[in-house]
């Protein structure tokens, strides 16, 4: 029962409350949650058809970012940049020094994960789905847990990157919605 459409340079606000179906929804347009019914396109894929496809045109920050805590920042970039650019090392090594510098991670850089405070461990999420510059951007609550100055810098990051992208952000700060998104569509109960 959900129906939307998200166009480059559009900033979507999904809204609505706990267990509305808003991380669901987004699961399933990121491939880690197949449709039960219905389907979804991501840049003229269809997340049924071609998953792989799909995960390699998003970049998926979850509400809790996953990461390795024991790997230090640069390792756990190079891990990913690894996975999303296999055998190129030029392109993995320049995809992680755009994101460090994108997400203002230089001086923590060679810091294990688990001892960053939560706003760097959320901007090293947050790194890690814009590293294979994808034209597009699911993100689940990016400034939860952050203080206003690291929530200014996240947004300031986010509006940067709208002209380029189509981005989906999921947020309860109803000031977040009114500072950065275009359109915002609630759901409630798995519909819109």
């Amino acid at each position: 029962g959900v129906s939307f459409r998200v166009n480059r340079g559009d900033i979507l606000g999904f809204l609505g409350p706990n267990g509305a179906g808003k991380s669901t929804t987004m699961k399933m347009l990121t491939g880690f949650l197949a449709p039960s019914g219905g389907t979804a396109r991501v840049d003229g894929l269809d997340v049924r058809v071609d998953p792989v496809g799909v995960k390699r045109r998003i970049g998926y920050l979850p509400e809790s970012s996953p990461s390795y805590p024991e790997m230090t920042v640069e390792e756990f970039l190079g891990f990913v940049a690894a996975v999303r650019f296999p055998g190129a090392a030029a392109a993995q090594a320049g995809a992680v020094e755009r994101a460090l510098g994108l997400c203002f991670l230089g001086e923590v850089r060679r810091q294990p994960i688990e001892t960053l405070s939560k706003g760097y461990k959320q901007r090293v999420g947050f790194a890690q789905a814009v590293l294979h510059d994808p034209p597009v951007l699911v993100l689940d609550a990016p400034t939860d847990g952050l203080d206003p100055n690291q929530k200014r810098e996240v947004r300031r990051l986010i509006a940067g990157m709208a002209q380029e992208k189509a981005i989906i952000l999921s947020t309860h700060i109803l000031e977040e919605v009114e500072a950065l998104c275009t359109r915002v569509i609630i759901i409630a109960r798995g519909r819109v």
